[in-house]
């Protein structure tokens, strides 16, 4: 089994004309994601890349029975994209989009509360690679080949992060069951802790990687979920150990404010929820190996 997307999704892409939603809808496409469909307003009734173009989310899902999108819409109209997704009844959705306001944020957030947590749609992102079921589904922007099938979850706030974990697993002849970018921003759809709930339900999944960085409380609210919660045993490498407070490195939400925020304490406060730290980037593959092996 995996998480939220396999080889059953019916995927829509939401900016599906655009050079960049084109692009990537394609290697989704030649990887073997069902994508159904695609919208962008003002094209409905044409096709590309030999789907079907639709005006809008709700005619999109009407027609095909989609249950999962990915947003490809330029920052100023995303937020409208996703919450358009949610009231078509699309279960999940990754939003790739980068420099969505965080304001426009915000506003998402709380429209989503309009639904019922069990009708309430999952969106990961915005700012991030996107997620993947190995031979299965890709929805996202990330090199599929690097993924193997395996017993393996992955959380991450970093693309690259996740690209260089799942590339020296595989090296090792580790796979991975599902792997979820989440984002870097500081006001996303999704975190950790939402996701390690859904790898502990999951029984292909035997052991979880969470790829964190500075800034926000995320890392250490799993942290404390995972010790209360989890009989399956989690990892984490943190990003930032020299990054200085107060500065914003990269990714919006990666800026060290609070107590609790920079990448040491988050070591120590993971460290004491009984979570195994991965040391380094280099690290990924063999640490995971040693806890694997101590499970299987």
């Amino acid at each position: 089994m995996t998480i939220h997307l396999d080889e059953n999704t019916k995927v829509l892409v939401q900016g599906f004309t655009g050079q960049i939603g084109t692009f990537h809808s394609q290697e989704m496409i030649d990887y073997g994601t069902n994508i159904v469909g695609g919208v962008t307003p003002g094209k409905g009734g044409t096709t590309h890349l030999g789907r079907p173009v639709f005006n809008t989310m709700k005619e999109a899902v009407a027609a095909t029975g989609a249950d999962a999108s990915i947003v490809f819409v330029p920052p100023p109209y995303a937020a409208d994209s996703i919450m358009e997704a949610a009231d078509a009844g699309i279960r999940f959705c990754v939003a790739i989009t980068d420099g969505i306001p965080a304001h426009d944020m915000i506003r998402v957030k709380r429209y989503m509360r309009r639904y019922k947590k069990e009708k309430r749609m999952i969106l990961t992102g915005p700012n991030c690679a996107g997620s993947i079921s190995p031979e299965k589904c890709m929805m996202g922007i990330m090199p599929g080949h690097i993924y193997m099938r395996g017993p393996v979850g992955v959380i991450g706030r970093s693309g690259t992060l996740g690209y260089e974990a799942a590339s020296q697993m595989k090296a090792l002849g580790i796979g991975i069951s599902t792997s979820i970018g989440i984002g870097g921003d500081p006001i996303n759809g999704s975190s950790f802790r939402d996701h390690l709930e859904f790898f502990e339900q999951d029984p292909e999944t035997k052991v979880v990687l969470m790829i964190g960085e500075i800034g926000g409380p995320q890392e250490a609210e799993a942290g404390q979920f995972a010790k209360e919660n989890m009989s399956k045993p989690v990892l984490a490498y943190i990003a930032g150990l020299t990054a200085p407070k107060g500065r914003r490195m990269g990714h919006a939400g990666a800026i060290i404010s609070a107590f609790g925020e920079s990448a040491a304490e988050k070591v120590e406060i993971l460290k004491e929820c009984g979570v195994t730290i991965v040391p380094s980037p280099a690290d990924f593959g063999p640490t995971v190996q040693e806890v694997l092996a101590k499970v299987s």
